[in-house]
């Protein structure tokens, strides 16, 4: 078609996990936390609704950075907020990587949308796969990968790992950021789920940003809040492409109102970490082979049938989860960590479906 570059013609987009509007779904496709907001965020959200939606909201998110520079130990100047964390992985695409000449990489499998930003910019693309067990290569081995740039402009390391959900040490992903010349950006969209974090680095290596979301953990994906941390020259120059009045004013006052009480949110973390030990134990029990997880969800391999056969059964009993046709994971299920009562219907349809043999 007329007027259309030859590049987004051949793109192909980010697929998101389905969103069905289906009355009695047990939901468990795409990682949301299955608690919603603190009483005191929705109250918040709520009185915020009012004269002030004619106006515009903080231009640069300042109270908000204000807050979360305090929760992190660090100055304003090293946090920018974004419409989710999704929008600040494209910045950092837009800023940092040449078009045509400049290199994006990504361990494979990674985030989906890793490659999309990439082929959008119209950058290289380089990279290697994670071990059989979904952890980091030694450096010693990515030194004879041939895909692996050591020169990339820009690295993006899922950690913990999605769609794994295995949990890498801050040790080793400092030695891979001292590694590489390039920027490096780790992307902890799910690590409060986690046993540690690597956000110590984003404040002691001139390379490294960390990326994080009030979507996962803290119950707004609703609402797209995601920042990154880092040093003040990268911060600077991620601000200069930001879009004006970037992320929404209700958005804003949820985030802050969530760090006004984070020891509730810390409460429901530990919630959902003990339903992922039952999970995992529920599944393991019935044959599944699930994999250690950092995340609020469960990569399993299913018993007797394929994944893709298992999505297909188990959305028949209202049960939705994610598979995923890459060559990595075709043969797991991602299961997210929904509420007890959600697990107990999972765990119900597949001993079903195996008792029935459909």
């Amino acid at each position: 078609m007329a007027g259309i570059r030859p590049l987004v013609r051949a793109l192909r987009a980010y697929v998101p996990g389905e969103q069905p509007k289906i009355p009695g779904l047990v939901k468990l496709n795409t990682n949301e936390n299955p608690y919603p907001p603190s009483p005191r965020v929705l109250r918040a959200v709520k009185a915020a609704v009012d004269g002030r939606l004619r106006l515009y909201p903080d231009p640069t998110a300042q109270p908000l950075r204000e807050k979360l520079a305090k929760l992190h130990g660090c100055r304003p100047g090293n946090i920018i907020v974004g419409n989710g964390s999704d929008e600040l992985l494209a910045m950092a695409v837009r800023a940092f990587v040449e078009p045509r000449t400049g290199a994006v990489q990504w361990f494979r499998p990674s985030y989906s949308l890793y490659p999309v930003l990439a082929r959008m910019h119209g950058a290289r693309e380089a990279g290697a796969p994670l071990e059989p067990d979904f952890s980091l290569p030694a450096l010693a081995k990515l030194r004879r990968t041939r895909s692996w740039r050591f020169d990339a402009a820009l690295t993006l390391v899922t950690t913990p790992n999605a769609p794994s959900g295995r949990g890498y040490a801050t040790a080793e992903l400092d030695a891979l950021s001292r590694s590489l010349k390039g920027v490096v950006v780790l992307d902890e969209a799910y690590v409060d789920f986690g046993p540690e974090n690597a956000l110590s680095l984003a404040l002691k290596r001139p390379n490294v940003l960390v990326a994080r979301t009030f979507s996962k953990a803290y119950s707004l994906c609703f609402q797209r809040v995601g920042y990154f941390v880092g040093p003040a020259a990268l911060v600077a120059a991620l601000d200069k492409i930001r879009d004006s009045y970037n992320v929404n004013g209700l958005g804003q006052v949820a985030a802050l109102a969530t760090l006004d009480d984070l020891p509730w949110y810390r409460r429901n973390f530990r919630r959902v970490i003990a339903t992922r030990g039952r999970l995992g134990r529920g599944l393991e029990d019935q044959g599944f082979r699930g994999l250690p997880s950092a995340t609020n969800f469960i990569l399993a391999r299913p018993p007797r049938f394929p994944a893709k056969a298992w999505l297909a059964r188990l959305r028949a009993r209202k049960i939705l989860v994610r598979w995923f046709d890459l060559p990595e994971v075709r043969d797991y299920l991602r299961i997210t960590v929904g509420t007890d009562s959600e697990v107990d219907a999972l765990l119900a349809a597949s001993r079903a479906i195996l008792s029935k043999g459909r």
